[in-house]
């Protein structure tokens, strides 16, 4: 990862981003004719690619670089320069940067490494450069980053030597990454499946601007349409939610790389709720529900976003397979069941239009076997493809051609070809290779990419990447109308125990067994009186999270005798297994009726913000961790999509002839938590486990509470 910063969250406006991204005029320091140096290589490019506007060399012991003039400090640069090119030592950086800012400089691009993730001397150096920066309004990229190409400009302020990018079209992808090799692994492999590129950009350590600048630049950028990211650590999660809803409400798309989702590292939280929800599944969860779409490696990042370009839309359920084989059907079903695709089911009856295009022998299905019959009528595939295109039950086409030989991969590739060239498809269409490494021509490849038709080696990685498509919510998420709420809760660092606890939360919406807190025995029976047998006590304090662990809970205590048991019991092992602890009291509680186990509870990252956990709960809580992660708006409707998709949601809906659930009741819990963790910004964890759900009708209640500040 790279180095951290202390930055304040400054957003910078698009036009002092355009002097970087558009620069008219550059100035190289550190400029060189040295093959192989970095001012010279990045020099060599912006000449490669025809670079129109000004260019300025700084080098203390040159005056003249090839047929270049070149001057030997900053301050003999002209004023307001738009981009300078740092291609320096990391011992000059700092003046460089310091004299660049009081010649009005718009922006500069820092390569050199050894700043704040070189230690305590690197990092203050990277601070008092963000300082610089900030004070003069002057656009930062890295340091420790390899600059970035404006593909739609051919402007290229990076010293390596990329692919030349050929593609054009009105719909581009960005790069952006903070990795540098990663941004221009990812900018490669984009060249090479003859993608249109709007630009690359490596942030580096960021220590002025980050991803989140750069995406709320690309909001307006009329030539992307599709953003691949790659990015180790949000330093600004909060801006980077915003601009991803926005960019997503302009009509793009973003694909997302996060590496890090080990939870090595991660501290042991004082809640069953922050044990199980680790750091990546917060960012994953909240940065899903703005829309953004989550890749798990580098192939799948490419997959993805070329799908998104291509196809223009995110193909949704109804996805259709023209297949050669009988085999590959059944794997492609199989598949598609484990990823959550949906394949309408089609067949002679109801697919006329289809059924007039095939040959008798074929069955209509799908996905659909021509056989071998497109060696000896290649029109089957322009008709399949017209048939099902027209179509309302399918959104998606996928065509896996089986490559053996290059003669009869070209005969299928032709086929497809020439029938979009005919009759353009209004719905997207993949081609697949069955046979990786197959042999098909180039050109082939090439004629199908020129039509819009995304290309894939194998059909798993068309529906892998379809189903992270199909997935992703667009940033239109079922959103509550419940308004945030503060209920006070208390200082940083404090517990607040059960019944302070429940207090709290009962009012706004989160329902608990009748119950009251006694601070005598004379007390515990007038309550018992008020609430009637059976009850259950249970030991009050903030010192004591885990009261069952020290025998502070006693269950099914039917009469008074059983209560004086009960409560000298009680004493008794708190005595024992905490001694000195002093009880606030015992909380005295009406004995719920049997339900299904829950688990509700929020953790609100510090940086993130809150989310909601619900799943299957009890003491296996942590063990089985069969739970979801929620963003705390959705609405109930929402959240009873999301607890249906847990493992053992059968449990819930009349698993074996049991009474279903009420499923409203428990989202109903689950929604009036979200609006208070994001009404109160003191709590960081609060613990509801666990929370029984009755059958429909009978509601649900949480048995314990617990609020971590």
């Amino acid at each position: 990862m790279q180095g951290e910063t202390t930055t304040p969250d400054q957003a910078f406006d698009r036009n002092a981003i355009e002097r970087l991204l558009r620069p008219r005029s550059i100035a190289i320091l550190g400029a060189s004719d040295r093959p192989g140096s970095l001012g010279a290589s990045v020099l060599a490019n912006l000449e490669r690619d025809g670079f129109s506007g000004d260019i300025h060399l700084v080098n203390a012991k040159r005056d003249q670089i090839g047929d270049r003039p070149c001057v030997r400090s900053v301050d003999q640069l002209p004023d307001g320069i738009d981009a300078a090119i740092l291609a320096i030592p990391q011992v000059g950086v700092l003046d460089a940067i310091r004299e660049l800012a009081a010649r009005g400089c718009g922006s500069a691009v820092i390569y050199s490494a050894g700043f704040a993730e070189g230690g305590p001397e690197g990092m203050a150096q990277q601070q008092e450069i963000a300082r610089i920066a900030r004070e003069a309004g002057m656009v930062v990229e890295g340091p420790n980053c390899l600059g970035l190409v404006n593909f739609v400009d051919n402007i290229p302020l990076t010293f390596i030597d990329l692919p030349k990018a050929t593609a054009q079209g009105d719909r581009r992808i960005a790069v952006v990454s903070q990795s540098g090799a990663m941004a221009a692994v990812v900018a490669t492999t984009m060249i090479s499946r003859d993608i249109p590129l709007s630009c690359y950009i490596s942030t580096g350590n960021e220590a002025v601007t980050g991803v989140e600048d750069y995406i709320g630049y690309l909001v307006d950028d009329k030539e992307t349409a599709v953003i691949a990211m790659v990015v180790e650590h949000f330093r600004k999660p909060q801006r980077f939610l915003d601009v991803a809803r926005k960019a997503i409400a302009a009509g793009k798309q973003i694909v997302l790389l996060h590496p890090g989702s080990s939870e090595a590292g991660r501290e042991s939280a004082a809640t069953h709720t922050g044990a199980m929800a680790g750091d990546h599944d917060v960012m994953q969860t909240l940065v899903q529900h703005a829309g953004v779409i989550l890749a798990e490696g580098l192939e799948e990042l490419g997959d993805i976003a070329e799908i998104a370009l291509r196809c223009g839309t995110l193909p949704q359920d109804g996805l259709a397979v023209v297949s050669e084989s009988g085999a590959l059907k059944a794997m492609v079903l199989d598949a598609s069941e484990k990823l959550g695709i949906t394949l309408p089911k089609l067949t002679d009856e109801d697919s006329p239009a289809l059924r007039e295009a095939l040959p008798s022998f074929v069955p209509v299905t799908n996905p659909l076997d021509v056989t071998a019959q497109g060696l000896v009528d290649p029109g089957i595939y322009g008709r399949t493809l017209h048939a099902l295109n027209a179509d309302d039950r399918i959104s998606t086409i996928m065509v896996p051609l089986i490559q053996t030989d290059i003669s009869t991969s070209s005969i299928k590739f032709t086929a497809v070809a020439e029938a979009l060239e005919a009759t353009p498809a209004t719905k997207p269409i993949i081609v697949a290779g069955v046979d990786e490494g197959g042999t098909v021509q180039a050109s082939d490849v090439a004629r199908l990419r020129k039509l819009g038709v995304a290309y894939f080696p194998t059909p798993e990685r068309v529906l892998r990447a379809l189903a992270r498509l199909a997935s992703a919510k667009g940033g239109k998420a079922d959103v509550t109308d419940k308004p945030a709420v503060d209920v006070g809760a208390a200082g940083p660092g404090e517990v607040i125990p059960e019944y302070k606890s429940k207090e709290l939360l009962a009012p706004h919406g989160v329902t608990f067994s009748p119950c009251e807190l006694a601070v005598d025995l004379a007390s515990a029976k007038r309550i018992t009186a008020d609430l009637g047998y059976p009850v259950v006590l249970k030991a009050q304090s903030a010192d004591l999270s885990h009261k069952s662990d020290a025998g502070g809970v006693i269950i099914s205590i039917g009469d008074d005798a059983a209560l004086e048991k009960a409560w000298q019991q009680l004493a008794d092992n708190i005595a024992h297994h905490r001694p000195g602890l002093i009880l606030d009291g015992v909380l005295v509680e009406k004995m719920a009726p049997k339900g299904v186990e829950m688990i509700v509870g929020a953790r609100v990252d510090p940086e993130w913000g809150p989310v909601i956990l619900v799943g299957f709960g009890g003491v296996t809580a942590e063990l089985l961790k069969d739970v979801a992660l929620l963003s705390p708006d959705l609405s109930r409707d929402a959240i009873i999509a999301e607890v249906l998709k847990l493992r053992m949601a059968p449990l819930l809906t009349g698993f074996r002839g049991a009474a279903p659930c009420d499923l409203n009741a428990l989202a109903a819990i689950v929604e009036a938590l979200g609006s208070v963790v994001r009404g109160t910004p003191g709590i960081r964890e609060v613990d509801l486990n666990p929370v029984l759900v009755m059958p429909e009708g009978q509601g649900a209640v949480a048995l314990d509470a617990l609020i971590s500040c």
